[in-house]
């Protein structure tokens, strides 16, 4: 895991993210960052993970070499009221007013489960991620997009809500970069294969043992 924050000299709006995350419900993939230049990146927890309370135990799981915009919200089952109800209103939450059963708080929301994000994968700016989503490797999500649906692997959504704009790459050089995995390799090899990684020099990178 990484201890180093601050990935530039002198950049203290774009930090490693899971040096600074907490919450042990919070699980972040090496180098993967966030940058933020309106508020303190070191808040992440509070400003952008929203809802995300104890008693749902639901997990936010982002992978490695991940970016993640500005702004950008994950909001969690709490946001969710229930829609399995004649009304939205949150009476189980409110039980002391109500003279409800506390154990049935969690009444009040739909539970739609944790939100998984894959690796290598951006985020834009403002993007909204829901409850539930889970956002596949190689995907980009496009600034202010609302997600509220699972988004494919090397796909590109945008809107609101997001559907599918593009696919990144043909139908077999995803699969092949599925099956690669460069993310899972060693630093030291990550670092010697850059050049090919930047300049989209598959072809060589699959002849590496």
């Amino acid at each position: 895991m990484m201890t180093k924050i601050y990935p530039r000299t002198g950049d203290h709006q774009t930090v490693y993210l899971n040096a600074v995350v907490k919450d042990p419900q919070i699980e972040v993939g090496d180098y993967t960052i966030y940058n933020d230049f309106v508020s303190d990146p070191l808040l992440f927890e509070k400003n952008n993970v929203l809802y995300h309370y104890p008693i749902n135990r639901e997990r936010l799981i982002i992978g490695k070499f991940c970016s993640i915009a500005c702004g950008t919200k994950f909001l969690f089952n709490c946001a969710n009221h229930t829609l399995n109800s004649l009304s939205t209103y949150t009476f189980p939450l409110f039980y002391e007013e109500w003279g409800l059963n506390k154990t049935d708080v969690t009444a009040a929301w739909d539970n739609k489960g944790d939100i998984v994000i894959g690796n290598d994968v951006w985020i834009g700016y403002e993007a909204i991620i829901m409850a539930g989503v889970h956002i596949g490797d190689g995907a980009i999500v496009a600034a202010r997009a609302v997600v509220t649906k699972d988004v494919a692997p090397y796909t590109i959504v945008g809107g609101t809500p997001a559907r599918e704009i593009r696919k990144r790459f043909d139908v077999i050089t995803i699969k092949q970069l599925m099956e690669l995995k460069w993310w899972d390799w060693p630093i030291d090899k990550i670092r010697q294969n850059i050049p090919d990684i930047i300049s989209k020099n598959l072809d060589h990178l699959l002849d590496i043992p």
